[in-house]
């Protein structure tokens, strides 16, 4: 087995090397706390069989690689819609909170038609990215990708196949929520207008929207940033699984001149 993103140590979760962000070699890519949350709201009781179709994180400052404690509750209970939120601490002081929707599942027939097939190739016959002789970090050891158009280096839209290379806590499966969202915080990254090696973009939250469940290991993104002079970006991701569409997701980005010595690559983290 795979060393994981995080172990768990009674009620912290302690990150491995892999979480690691390029921000900062002490803090976290955005991916791996996304789905820890994501884990913990899943979590969370319900009366009847829940889909969680919407979750955001605020990311409140850089997530260190440091021993994680979390927390999650029911805000809103009911049978058909629920409101899920839960808080990240780090030595006490909050650096993530979520705020999520679970809605009842329904089976409404074939009243809808078909679901939005795949309009890109599946994993298989995208390219892979070049191998990254960095330090161990997220983008380099924690998740393979496979690109369709763009890539990582390349500014511009970019559309990716995402899949983790490892279990987010111990050696649990991870839920296909789970991997969703830690695909979808590469949304800025992939999809960058500027220079990596001139400028930042990180991002201060993200929102992922489910109409579907999804399903397999591997997340697709066609990706794009919106930016402008003033410095302020949204990264907007519609995402797919191997079967077609299973939602959207957004980011907030704050794009500024980089500090000389960081690792120009991919993640997040506010400083």
């Amino acid at each position: 087995m795979e060393t994981p993103l995080f172990q768990r140590a009674g009620e912290r979760f302690i990150p491995s090397e892999h979480a690691r962000g390029p921000w900062s070699p002490e803090a976290q890519h955005g991916g791996p706390p996304a789905a820890l949350v994501v884990r913990a709201l899943e979590a969370l009781p319900a009366d009847a069989p829940m889909s969680l179709a919407r979750v955001t994180l605020e990311i409140l400052g850089p997530v260190p690689l440091a021993p994680l404690s979390l927390t999650a509750a029911v805000e809103r209970p009911g049978r058909r819609v629920q409101l899920v939120s839960a808080t990240v601490l780090a030595e006490d002081v909050e650096v993530c909170r979520a705020l999520g929707w679970r809605l009842r599942v329904t089976d409404l027939g074939d009243v809808l038609g078909a679901p939005e097939a795949l309009p890109f190739p599946a994993p298989r016959d995208a390219t892979p990215a070049d191998a990254d002789p960095g330090p161990d970090a997220f983008h380099r050891t924690g998740v393979e990708m496979r690109y369709v158009r763009g890539s990582l280096r390349q500014p511009g839209p970019c559309v990716a196949w995402i899949r983790l290379r490892r279990p987010v806590v111990d050696d649990e499966m991870p839920s296909p929520a789970m991997r969703t969202v830690a695909a979808a915080d590469f949304g800025n990254g992939i999809s960058s207008v500027v220079s990596w090696e001139r400028y930042g973009f990180l991002n201060t939250d993200l929102t992922v929207y489910l109409h579907r469940h999804p399903d397999g290991e591997w997340v697709c993104l066609d990706a794009t940033t919106h930016a402008e002079r003033a410095g302020v970006a949204v990264a907007a991701s519609r995402l797919y699984d191997e079967r077609g569409r299973i939602g959207l997701s957004a980011q907030t980005l704050l794009v500024e001149p980089r500090a000389s010595g960081l690792d120009a690559t991919s993640g997040n983290g506010v400083p």
